[in-house]
């Protein structure tokens, strides 16, 4: 009997988002790198299911929960949250505790205890095994249910595919039906009667009632599709411009590198595997190489300096010779306007992320229309900089 698929919102978002992106994560299982507000949502998360424990007769006071969300915050190096550095992180860190305290003050005197919070569960349904984590359910009587998800984004928006998902999951739980039942031994059904979003940053909550069945039916049809795809190894990538230049893939993807990841030429694949942790050798050279950039970039500046100073155009070392000259150099100072014109000529997919050298190469494309090429050249500056050239003597 074949294994059901493993499958989640989070890896359906994914495989929506970008197949190729899924493959990455999920068959190559290549981690992503560690984001600021992952962190940020999991540690007031945390504090949420600290607050409202069910297995606790009584609620923490602020100052406990205060307290949960500092040691919670404290365990990991603003790197590791994926903070650009430790003044960022203790602003996501004040933020944090401005949030709870807020939220204290504006609903302490209402608290109650809720059927579960953070419910992990796995439903077999339908050849999947569904991973879902419920941030909270509470039970409204006569099997009623209300599902409620904490937000810690911006922003809280409607999104119908999750709030699907975490329909079709209570109403065929059986770990959801044992808690019911234990509080009602004679409920019939369990139905989901609320779902609602929560911002904790601002106390809005937005909810709604339980979506039609023939919404559950279409929405699952469509779930069922994305994991037949995925068990037939279709992944192929789906760039654009926002979701590429964010992707922590996008170096290795076949989009950019031309080649599928991990694919070896005939020469190379019997060659024995050799025994090192080859992510470790790769952050090594990069490393390296990145510093070794660093001080060519000095070094370069220092002899153009000596150049200038000393009116050479030309001179030897032992083994080089350096030239310099001038270059004229094109920029696009003003980004908005160009991704406008762009939009107007329908040539955002020639260059996929908008940078100087993909707008330069529009200049030569013998596709690209005169008065195209024309307006984006009303939108450059020139200057000349100095080039320095190294040739190795005969």
């Amino acid at each position: 009997m074949a294994k059901n698929l493993s499958f989640s919102y989070s890896k359906m978002g994914m495989y929506k988002e970008c197949p190729q992106k899924y493959k990455f994560r999920y068959v190559h299982m290549l981690p992503e790198k560690p984001k600021y507000y992952f962190a940020f949502g999991t540690a007031l998360h945390a504090v949420m299911e600290f607050i409202f424990d069910p297995t606790k007769l009584t609620f923490p006071s602020l100052q406990q929960a205060l307290q949960f969300f500092d040691t919670t915050w404290n365990k990991t190096s603003f790197e590791q949250k994926g903070y650009a550095s430790a003044a960022k992180e203790l602003e996501g860190y004040t933020e944090g505790r401005r949030i709870i305290e807020s939220y204290y003050a504006a609903n302490s005197s209402s608290f109650v205890h809720p059927l579960s919070t953070e419910m992990k569960s796995t439903l077999e349904l339908d050849g999947l095994s569904l991973i879902s984590i419920l941030d909270r359910v509470d039970y409204l009587g006569d099997g009623k249910i209300k599902i409620l998800d904490y937000k810690t984004g911006k922003t809280v928006q409607r999104e119908p595919d999750q709030l699907y998902m975490y329909q079709k999951v209570v109403e065929n739980s059986p770990t959801v039906r044992k808690l019911v039942l234990s509080k009602e031994p004679n409920v019939k059904e369990i139905r989901v009667a609320q779902l609602s979003f929560y911002h904790l940053p601002t106390l809005q909550e937005m909810t709604f009632e339980r979506a039609a069945d023939k919404e559950i039916f279409e929405f699952w049809q469509g779930v069922l599709q994305i994991a037949d795809k995925i068990r037939a190894g279709k992944f192929d990538p789906t760039p654009g411009e926002n979701q590429c230049r964010w992707c922590d893939y996008r170096n290795l993807c076949p989009v950019f590198t031309g080649k599928e990841y991990g694919a070896v030429s005939v020469e190379k694949a019997s060659a024995p595997a050799q025994p090192t942790n080859v992510q470790d050798v790769l952050s090594e050279k990069i490393d390296r190489c990145g510093a070794l950039e660093e001080e060519v970039k000095q070094l370069r500046q220092e002899i153009i300096a000596l150049l200038k100073q000393h009116h050479f155009e030309r001179h030897f070392g032992k083994n080089y010779q350096a030239v310099l000259s001038n270059t004229e150099k094109v920029e696009f100072p003003n980004k908005e306007k160009v991704i406008e014109l762009l939009r107007r000529f329908q040539l955002l997919a020639k260059v996929l992320v908008p940078t100087q050298s993909t707008i330069l190469h529009l200049l030569e494309d013998d596709s690209v229309p005169a008065e195209a090429k024309q307006s984006l050249r009303a939108l450059t500056t020139q200057t000349m900089q100095e080039t320095l050239s190294l040739k190795k003597t005969e």
